[in-house]
């Protein structure tokens, strides 16, 4: 069975028997009010298809009520060339690996699907979508992509996504986030979450002596003796680093996670959307 195969099957089957990511809508409001027509989606329910509007326009159309408001999920992975490490397995594919199960949570609550790929420059992007296809199109976009030598620019995310988005929407950041994002403004208009998807060797690196690293940003190779005083100096670093994440991702109220390529993301995605 290939990784893409096994990846898609497990999730499928956590979410659909876990009802992983089975969270209210942040749209949820009284009653049955009457708020706007949309193009109709597959998935959707024909008895609320408005037949006057669908004959003017050739084409079919719904009516969307207030409590029933689907919500426009917007699933983003970062895959700069950091995310191509991992003890066990790489960061890139726990990345795969949490897309698939918040894709398949938003399919199974009926709500909008929309994926976005980014490095220093949006990649690709899915449209919105309610179709099971949407979800297995995405996590092979994502485990198929040469991370290697590939930068981030969050700016370049977040002005891209402020300015494409018309709606309010749920959009669901996925990387390793070693650098600190700027979600200000993007927040102020829409729910962001942050996953942050880690391995614990780059946290807690062991003693390795005199070594010869490859930065997979850059491709510039660092030599050095990795000696306790250095191993310890940097896991530090790292933890002044994500002190100051945590700090910059709650003053804009942006709820975050952190999921370690040898944890459950299940278990971790359960825990963040069940206490919304």
């Amino acid at each position: 069975m290939s990784k893409l195969k096994k990846i898609l099957v497990r999730a499928r089957r956590q979410v659909f028997s876990e009802m992983v990511g089975n969270n209210p809508s942040i749209f949820q409001g009284e009653g049955y009010d009457f708020i706007e027509l949309r193009e109709y989606m597959p998935g959707d329910d024909i008895r609320h298809i408005d037949w006057n509007i669908t004959a003017k326009m050739q084409k079919p159309f719904i009516k969307i009520f207030r409590e029933e408001r689907e919500l426009n999920v917007v699933v983003t992975s970062i895959l700069n060339g950091s995310v191509h490490f991992g003890s066990k397995k790489f960061k890139q594919e726990t990345i795969a690996e949490v897309i698939a199960l918040l894709s398949f949570s938003t399919i199974k609550n009926g709500d909008l699907l929309s994926s976005y790929i980014f490095t220093h420059k949006m990649i690709s992007h899915l449209k919105p979508s309610k179709k099971v296809s949407q979800v297995h199109k995405s996590v092979d976009e994502i485990l198929s992509f040469n991370a290697l030598n590939q930068k981030v620019d969050f700016k370049v995310l977040a002005d891209t996504l402020y300015k494409r988005l018309k709606r309010k929407s749920l959009i669901i950041v996925v990387g390793d986030f070693f650098e600190i994002p700027d979600f200000a403004l993007l927040a102020r208009k829409h729910e962001v979450v942050a996953i942050i998807v880690r391995d614990l060797l780059e946290e807690k690196p062991p003693q390795m002596g005199f070594s010869s690293l490859v930065d997979p940003e850059s491709g510039a190779v660092l030599e050095g003796d990795f000696n306790a005083s250095s191993v310890l100096s940097y896991a530090k670093k790292v933890q002044a680093h994500d002190h100051q994440l945590y700090d910059t991702l709650r003053k804009h109220r942006i709820r975050f996670t952190k999921v370690y390529t040898t944890s459950s993301a299940s278990v971790e995605l359960k825990r963040l959307f069940e206490g919304r």
